[in-house]
């Protein structure tokens, strides 16, 4: 992790609040503008057929600057308030 941190939405170092849920997933994409996408898998009940299917969930998540992250990482997410369009969460620790 780097000492010094500029983001203003990194919740360790500026005034972001976390609330909400969170879950772990895994880094399946890390883009340019601090952009991750996290995917986990969870068991979906079928009834018809009295069985469980597997779906999974894919998130665009922030990413600030003082953890570093790579495609395969195990990482917890965390909730916050609406950060652009489509990112409603931030990775809060990398799980390795």
């Amino acid at each position: 992790m780097k000492n010094e941190c500029s983001d203003k939405h990194c919740p360790k170092h500026s005034g972001l609040s976390l609330r909400g849920r969170s879950f772990v997933g895994n880094v399946i994409k890390v883009n340019v503008h601090k952009t991750a996408k996290v995917e986990w898998s969870r068991p979906f009940y079928i009834s018809k057929y009295e069985r469980y299917a597997i779906r999974r969930t894919r998130l665009n998540v922030h990413k600030p600057d003082c953890i570093d992250v790579q495609v395969g990482d195990k990482v917890k997410i965390t909730e916050s308030r609406p950060i652009s369009k489509t990112k409603n969460f931030v990775i809060v620790e990398v799980i390795k």
